[in-house]
């Protein structure tokens, strides 16, 4: 009924997708099919834990920002608030207020001790020009005291 070749052909097709299936069912029972699943599993939860918490920190700060503004805001109304009650009741011997510094034209209307204030200075100026700086690798050593030492304790 059926020629010897087809029924050759058809049992080698039939092994090898018997194989096959064979492969992938024991790949899928196997331990490291198993561990390759939980991995890829605990990979998920740690992928969604790091975006939520990626979304917390955006929230975090957008809301810090917020905050900030908003305190800035407040900060700028309770000064103004006090400068004007202080230009009134210091009868225009206070402080400036933060409206007029922003919509002041010219410097002639800040007050004089206002108006050339300089910055902290964050290092000691030099009182002479030959006086060796702070960023100088000798600052502060004395070469001639420190010979002498170095004198005294090669004579004991």
């Amino acid at each position: 009924m059926y020629s010897l070749t087809i029924l050759v052909a058809t049992g080698a097709i039939s092994l090898l997708i018997g194989i096959g299936a064979g492969v992938l069912l024991g790949r899928r029972l196997s331990a490291d099919g198993q561990r390759l699943r939980e991995s890829e599993l605990k990979l998920d939860q740690v992928t969604q834990a790091k975006r939520a918490y990626e979304e917390e920190v955006v929230e975090h700060f957008s809301q810090t920002a917020r905050l900030l503004n908003n305190l800035t805001d407040s900060y700028r109304d309770v000064h103004n608030h006090l400068a004007s009650g202080a230009e009134t009741l210091c009868q225009e011997r206070g402080p400036v207020s933060l409206g007029r510094l922003e919509s002041r034209g010219d410097d002639a209307e800040i007050p004089p001790h206002l108006a050339h204030i300089q910055p902290p200075l964050d290092y000691a100026p030099k009182t002479s020009p030959e006086e060796k700086g702070m960023l100088n690798e000798e600052f502060g050593i004395d070469r001639e005291r420190s010979r002498a030492a170095g004198r005294a304790a090669s004579e004991d």
